[in-house]
């Protein structure tokens, strides 16, 4: 095994550090730090790829070698924002093209925070090239194109990480522990997971030309080509079926992942899904404002509700889960937990942990998820212990595909009208023809599907 020498005062730096000890035990923190820094880059350099990368300059010595995003304008603002976060204060090289950045450059580690149609094209050649991926969720805006990532992983030998870091979230870890896995819901029967977030991004802005900074053929890449209406960044693009998978691609998976990790669920046995625009119908916008999906376990019940609209049904947990077991029930968010017990018993109750007076860089970080940060932190440390010790990581790609993939199947049920069952092994939706054609979309010349090379 590689050697890796350790800073231990700098890795002991903040409250998450005593649960990587209480994980990955004492002589397992070597695997963090590697003897020489890692050559990292960034493809997608808007807000939540930045907000990735700082997370990870904290926790490692890393070089960022390279960034790529197709706004040359954002690049530019990326590119300086980094030469003041990382230690050598250097500018990196700065691409429009994923693929000539990672040609050019040896890297150790690739972070993808590009929009959801991009990520199975450059997490594929990001492992081909030899680096370790960390993506962001939901990892694919098909099936097939999760199933080519995870066979990718697996042939290249690759640590990937997906960037669903609940799992990784201080008070969630707590609530695994010291609630679920200490049987303290008894039987667990039933799920409800939700959100009620006024994100739908709607209106009608006019066609106009693409400014020049922006490279909107790259941008879209394999999707269908949007006349454009204006930078698509941040929710717009969300906002468009042609790019992701609404709020159940990107808000249910989270909770969903949650949910299998904290009960140990697998594919489940059937989804059905209804749904539609409902309420908001004045704008351009073509993803359900309303929608509410079943994931049929045995003897277990996982049920999604969003609506982009109205009140949320307890304004305590707008975007939540909640188990019930006969015991008590588990009511969780990115914010807070509370257990309430059935009958006598002790109520549990536990907040999200913020790391401002450790990582003061973070409060003047622009559109810094505060809440998210400890939970990122610790995310990466995951991705590079797995990386030291040639394991698989916390949200495993294989992990965050079987929950990408079921709510797309939700999605595809809510389009057919019709609960769906589909076989990994065969990669089908059981006797259902017309719904397997849907689980690969078609690419826009000249990019190839990667299910092609399954």
């Amino acid at each position: 095994m590689t050697q890796f020498n350790i800073n231990r005062r700098h890795f002991l730096k903040g409250a998450t550090a005593s649960l990587v000890l209480s994980a990955l035990g004492a002589d397992a923190l070597a695997l963090v730090h590697p003897a020489k820094p890692y050559r990292v880059g960034l493809i997608g350099a808007g807000w939540y790829g930045k907000s990735d990368l700082f997370r990870l300059i904290q926790v490692a010595p890393v070089e960022v070698i390279a960034l790529c995003d197709v706004d040359k304008n954002m690049l530019t603002e990326a590119g300086n924002m980094v030469s003041q976060r990382q230690p050598s204060r250097k500018i990196p090289k700065l691409y429009g093209d994923y693929r000539k950045m990672l040609a050019e450059n040896q890297l150790d580690i690739v972070l993808i925070g590009s929009p959801d149609h991009w990520h199975a094209l450059q997490a594929i050649e990001a492992m081909k090239a030899g680096a370790h991926v960390y993506v962001q969720k939901p990892i694919s805006v098909d099936v097939l194109e999760g199933e080519a990532m995870v066979a990718a992983a697996r042939k290249y030998k690759r640590v990937v990480q997906v960037g669903t870091q609940r799992k990784s979230t201080p008070h969630l870890i707590d609530a695994k522990k010291n609630i679920v896995d200490a049987g303290l819901l008894g039987k667990v029967s039933h799920v409800e997971m939700c959100c009620y977030y006024h994100m739908r991004a709607n209106g009608n802005p006019p066609v106009q030309a693409v400014p020049d900074f922006l490279d909107y053929e790259m941008w879209t890449g394999p999707a269908p080509l949007r006349p454009y209406d204006g930078l698509p960044h941040t929710r717009w693009w969300r906002t468009f079926s042609e790019y992701g998978n609404g709020i159940m691609g990107d808000m249910c998976i989270h909770m969903l992942d949650t949910v299998r990790w904290m009960l140990q669920l697998g594919w489940p046995k059937r989804i059905s899904s209804t749904g539609g625009i409902y309420v908001q119908k004045e704008g351009k916008s073509n993803i359900a404002d309303t929608q509410t999906a079943i994931f049929e376990y045995d003897g277990l019940n996982c049920v999604w509700q969003h609506r982009t609209w109205g009140t949320p049904v307890d304004p305590d947990y707008p975007w939540a889960f909640k188990i019930f077991g006969d015991k008590g029930t588990l009511m969780a968010s990115t914010m807070r937990y509370d257990f309430v017990p059935q009958g006598q018993g002790e109520k549990i109750h536990k907040d999200v942990v913020y790391e401002k007076e450790k990582y003061p860089e973070d409060v003047n970080e622009p559109r810094i998820e505060l809440n998210a940060a400890p939970a990122t932190r610790l995310h990466m440390l995951d991705f590079l212990a797995a990386i030291g010790a040639n394991a698989r990581p916390v949200a495993d790609i294989e992990e965050g595909h079987i929950s990408t993939a079921s709510c797309i199947i939700a999605n595809l049920s809510m389009q057919t009208g019709r609960p769906l069952v589909y076989d990994p092994a065969q990669r089908i939706i059981v006797g259902d023809q017309e719904a397997t054609a849907l689980l690969k979309r078609p690419y826009r010349q000249p990019w190839k599907h990667p299910s092609l090379t399954l």
